[in-house]
């Protein structure tokens, strides 16, 4: 069993970095140290000046929930089609959804918790199955 610790971080001081995608910036939690990588959690927001593109893609992680914190961003899902989530909304994205974003307010910022950690992202040709 992967050993797990208490972790605690606050908004105050903390910093965002470039990550998956070019256009967000991420906070990360602390979340991954302390459960061994079982899960990762961040906070994501809208780098400001960088060009938006997003390419159709899949992950293959076993978890991934979405909760917009701030803002507006939209996804278009395999089998779903286009879905804006504002302030509030919150989407499970199932394992291996073929997905992308779409557009984004310029003041956005959300949660995204992800298991494992350790995941892969497969770029694919289309959203649609």
């Amino acid at each position: 069993m992967t050993s797990q610790n208490f972790v605690a971080t606050h908004a105050q001081g903390a910093s965002f970095e470039r990550g998956l995608r070019s256009f967000f910036e991420y906070r990360d939690l602390g979340i991954k140290q302390a459960t061994g990588g079982l899960v990762d959690a961040h906070v994501i927001r809208a780098a400001a000046g960088i060009d938006f593109s997003s390419q159709p893609h899949r992950h293959s992680a076993r978890f991934q929930l979405v909760y917009v914190l701030k803002g507006w961003i939209e996804f278009e899902y395999e089998g779903q089609g286009l879905v804006r989530l504002e302030a509030g909304s919150c989407v499970y994205q199932p394992p291996g959804i073929r997905h992308r974003e779409v557009g984004h307010s310029p003041d956005l910022e959300l949660l995204e918790v992800v298991m494992p950690a350790d995941f892969k992202t497969e770029e694919v040709e289309s959203v649609q199955s």
